[in-house]
């Protein structure tokens, strides 16, 4: 069987230039740092969620000026309507006040046909235990909910505020050794559905932990399917999960020990999951979120390299497709001496639209972050 996606002069940084070209930056002043967006598109309108905050640039997980905001971009016309901050250190609202510290990694899915939902950590390390949250966004009003809510998080011991203990809790249950933190419970992957259901990757990051979760109904609450973290020693971190055809669950995990490549682990049922290894096809990773989609029967996994010596930390981001998961080809290779990091994509229409992050560094020694946002291809 002939699994060739691509013709044999296909150019993928030529691609991924091309790509470059026409996306749109949608972060600006007073905006100085942005990390990490996600992205859903509604009637036309994409809205990106994204931590950012307006004194310094690059992201830190102590830094309390962080806060979340919405950008809602008109695709037709590639422009930004308007930005709207939603969460922030002791920001009140009808119910209750959030407490002092960072609000971090954002995430959003369309709940309904009038509501994005959205959710955000609230931490502060060392202080306190953080908090996973969630705020509506009401479509045909545009304006966001004037309360704030608890997420859940179902685990083998009970139903408990969506907090790092619970989550270290459950895994080390299952013969997780690391020592737990305060902080750093984020939902890591995009949010993706199988058979009817709703699924999601979610990780602490300092504590390097990780799992796959289901998604309540009621977008309120997340349920531990299984955690993947052996071996321990390799510091597995964010990850992003798919299906193979066979229906085996895969994800791809960071590493932030040793080489840094990518790792891989399997499982047939969520539940129970091999030791994650290397695999031939992705060489040369370092450690920054990977991605894994699927789109009109092709897979397309994303991937951090090495930058060479003197280079941009992050400055290179492969794309490779496959419709079996075991012969890849190279789609896109973005190289930017902006960077180009923690992508998101989207599939809407016959297209997949996408964002990034972008600054000089990874972590913003100078100058300003910026997130950018465009479309990736369209599809036939």
């Amino acid at each position: 069987m002939n699994n060739t996606l691509l013709p044999k002069t296909w150019d993928p940084k030529r691609a991924a230039d091309e790509v470059l070209r026409r996306s749109i930056t949608v972060t600006a002043p007073p905006i100085q740092g942005a990390h990490d967006a996600d992205l859903v598109i509604v009637g036309g309108r994409a809205h990106i969620v994204v931590a950012v905050n307006d004194l310094r640039a690059g992201h830190g997980d102590r830094w309390p000026e962080t806060y979340c905001t919405m950008i809602i971009v008109d695709i037709a016309t590639m422009t930004v309507i308007r930005s709207i901050p939603f969460a922030r250190s002791e920001q009140s609202y009808s119910n209750t006040t959030l407490p002092f510290g960072q609000c971090f990694v954002p995430r959003l899915i369309q709940k309904d046909s009038n509501t994005v939902r959205c959710y955000f950590t609230s931490q502060d390390p060392g202080i306190r235990e953080a908090q996973v949250w969630y705020i509506d966004f009401l479509l045909d009003q545009e304006e966001f909910v004037d309360r704030i809510e608890k997420v859940k998080l179902k685990t083998s011991l009970g139903v408990f505020d969506m907090q790092p203990c619970h989550f270290h809790a459950d895994a080390a249950a299952f013969g997780f050794r690391k020592p737990a933190v305060d902080y750093g419970l984020y939902l890591c992957d995009s949010f993706k559905e199988f058979d009817g259901q709703v699924f999601v990757a979610i990780n602490n990051y300092p504590g390097k932990q990780n799992a796959l979760a289901r998604v309540s109904p009621s977008f309120d609450m997340f349920e531990i399917v299984g955690h993947y973290n052996e071996p321990q020693e390799l510091d597995l971190s964010e990850s992003a999960v798919n299906r193979l055809p066979d229906g085996t669950w895969i994800a791809i995990c960071r590493q932030d020990t040793g080489n840094c490549n990518y790792v891989f682990t399997t499982s047939p049922d969520g539940r129970v999951w091999t030791t994650a290894g290397e695999r031939e096809f992705v060489s040369r990773g370092t450690n920054s979120k990977p991605t894994f989609d699927f789109f009109n029967g092709v897979y397309y996994l994303g991937w951090q390299e090495k930058a060479p010596l003197g280079a941009v930390d992050r400055s290179i981001f492969n794309i490779d497709i496959s419709k079996d998961c075991e012969t890849w080809e190279r789609k896109y290779r973005f190289v930017s001496n902006h960077s180009f990091q923690y992508p998101t994509f989207k599939k809407y229409g016959n297209a997949i639209y996408f964002t990034a992050s972008q600054g000089t560094h990874s972590y913003g020694t100078g100058g300003q972050d910026r997130i950018v946002f465009g479309v990736l291809e369209t599809l036939s």
